[in-house]
């Protein structure tokens, strides 16, 4: 099989990458603005025209987008996760045999969502902020180009290769330099929110298995389980051995459900960590527990994730656990 890859740049790009090389069954070609990538392209500004001719000439059978932004002005966000879309749309159905189309979305397309409860992609999406907002309109594009096409919405990704602006990206780095400079405290923002975090390597996992698939329409992608930001923000801690103090402000943490342009935090299969407290470690918290940060937009978030169980044969593999000490384990040996 034939597959065009694009965004092979990003945090989940590059794992999709590595996982689509693994299988000789697939022929993979790159395209991208960077030297590496076997096509150079910049999605933002060439035209669906040229994107076709490329298309043409390699003649994929399945093209997988993971290019976007997470972060940057609105209007980078828009040209990257809405204009790139309706040009790869209208690119492959120029093409003399359009392919199969599997475009990464983004659970903060959903918005803001009943708290303890799982979100279908039945749910109706109400994005906060200038990136869901751009992400549903590229999901948007996806479901109306009439294109064989299958939109997984990724939840909160985590894993080696977290950027730095991400939550645990920065909280990593922010534990070594602590650990380097023996310092006993690590200021973060408000980490009192419900995420889904799931690891890379299994984001990149169902992304494969969506392109070999014949599954359309909107699919979550998710461990299922709802975890608090502060419990999982403590696993990172313990894997760095870090015996201070995170000190959390009185400001919201943003929590996008990132993507393969840049980054993102996510868990699989670990289930609820009822509590923040871990042996040698404390949290110091400027608020009342439980209670939401001011001008917080989703406290809460969790997927439904039976649709990618049911039709792409696909559950996470990587604890939350594991996930965060690769995370520490890449910052640690970093120079």
């Amino acid at each position: 099989m034939r597959v065009l890859l694009l965004g092979a740049d990003g945090f989940i790009g590059r794992r999709v990458t590595d996982r689509l090389l693994m299988d000789q069954e697939l022929q993979v070609t790159v395209l991208g603005r960077r030297d590496s990538a076997d096509i150079r392209f910049d999605l933002t500004t060439g035209s669906p025209g040229a994107l076709a001719r490329f298309l043409d000439a390699v003649a994929p059978q399945v093209v997988i987008n993971c290019a976007g932004a997470t972060y940057g002005s609105s209007r980078t966000l828009i040209r990257s996760n809405t204009l790139a879309v309706a040009t790869v749309c209208e690119a492959i159905r120029r093409s003399r045999e359009p392919a199969r189309l599997v475009h990464v979305g983004s659970a903060a397309e959903y918005g803001p969502v009943p708290g303890g409860v799982p979100v279908s992609e039945q749910a109706e999406p109400r994005p906060v902020g200038p990136y869901g907002v751009s992400k549903l309109a590229g999901t948007e594009l996806v479901l109306a180009s009439g294109l064989d096409a299958a939109v997984l919405r990724v939840f909160d990704v985590v894993g080696p290769g977290s950027p730095t602006a991400s939550l645990f990206g920065r909280l990593a780095e922010g534990l070594r330099r602590a650990l380097e400079r023996d310092e006993s405290q690590v200021r973060m923002p408000d980490l009192s929110g419900y995420r889904d975090f799931v690891d890379v390597r299994d984001v990149a996992r169902a992304i494969q298995a969506a392109a070999v698939s014949a599954a359309t329409g909107v699919i979550n992608v998710g461990s299922g389980h709802a975890v608090r930001a502060r419990d999982a923000a403590q696993l990172l801690v313990r894997a760095s051995g870090f015996e201070g103090a995170i000190v959390e402000e009185n400001r919201p943490v943003l929590l996008p459900a990132q993507v393969g342009g840049v980054g993102g935090d996510h868990l699989p299969g670990h289930g609820h960590h009822s509590g923040p407290y871990l042996p040698g470690h404390r949290v110091e918290e400027r608020r009342p527990e439980g209670r939401p940060a001011p001008g917080e937009p989703v406290p809460w978030r969790q997927a439904d994730v039976r649709t990618a169980r049911d039709r792409l044969g696909w559950r996470t593999q990587v604890p939350l656990e594991e996930s965060l000490g690769d995370v520490w384990l890449e910052t640690a040996c970093r120079v």
